[in-house]
């Protein structure tokens, strides 16, 4: 299991890896059409970038964090839009610097919780290491938009462990939001890093276990590549099932990605 430390050391070298992706860019191609419908790049980032002041508001300072999830509360996805709005009203170099900082700060409010404690959530609360493992999950999966949109190839690293963790965690989210019932038995995730290591987790016997290389389980689970593109075998039918429906966040699933839509696979250069 990661510590803390290292889940929040990872985070802060996601969020550089992914302004270093928008850093040069003119203000034109802020602009560009990412493969989320309706999403320019600077949206991902406003939406990053209020991710990322929720997570440090709910680590530093709980009854501010209670105010802003009160908004949001009603209608999440019109608490993201209006965030949208009040972000993208910065230029760009303004924009950038407010993803850093309001990054940073999440990573070191994050870091300065007790590991025992918990920190309030939009559901439930949750131990600094699995918020600090969704945020992960959350600059895995925009980034990969940002980077689609771009025309470039992330270079995955061992980093991407903490999302694997976070969605042998989640594994249900795909299955509540469409209301189908989670099945009782656990699966085997059996994931091969980009250094060739083997993470694994769920029962060594279990019935349903899903392999390949952990990029394409990542792409998967945060729904940026469709399972046709993908080099992910599952053995057993719910496993197979689960390919189709896998989510590692809560709330709708969104469109996803269409087969076909990124046909070379993730770990080809």
């Amino acid at each position: 299991m990661s510590t803390l430390n290292d889940v929040v050391k990872d985070l802060a070298l996601d969020i550089e890896e992914t302004a270093l992706l928008v850093e040069g860019l003119d203000e034109q191609a802020w602009h560009t059409p990412t493969p989320a419908p309706g999403w320019s790049i600077a949206d991902q980032i406003a939406h990053l970038t209020f991710i990322f002041h929720l997570a440090g508001t709910a680590a530093s300072d709980p009854e501010g964090f209670a105010e802003l999830a009160a908004g949001a509360a009603g209608d999440f996805d019109a608490a993201v839009d209006t965030a949208l709005k009040q972000f993208n009203a910065f230029p760009p170099a303004q924009l950038l610097a407010r993803f850093r900082a309001l990054g940073r700060k999440s990573v070191d409010a994050l870091a300065a919780v007790p590991a025992d404690q918990f920190v309030p959530w939009l559901v439930n609360p949750l131990p600094p290491t699995v918020l600090a493992s969704a945020g992960i999950m959350e600059i895995f999966g925009h980034g990969q938009d940002i980077a689609d949109a771009l025309g470039v190839r992330r270079e995955p690293t061992e980093r991407l462990r903490h999302l694997v963790s976070f969605a042998f965690l989640t594994r249900d989210f795909g299955y509540l939001s469409r209301g189908l019932t989670p099945p009782a038995e656990a699966f085997r995730i059996e994931v091969t890093a980009p250094n060739g290591e083997v993470w694994a987790h769920g029962p060594e016997d279990a019935e349903n276990k899903i392999t390949g290389p952990a990029e394409d389980f990542c792409l998967l689970v945060t729904r940026r590549r469709h399972r046709d593109d993908l080099a992910l075998v599952a053995t057993g039918a719910e496993a197979d099932r689960w390919l189709d429906i896998a989510q590692a966040y809560r709330g709708p699933a969104g469109e996803g990605r269409k087969p076909g839509q990124f046909a070379h696979r993730s770990g080809d250069h």
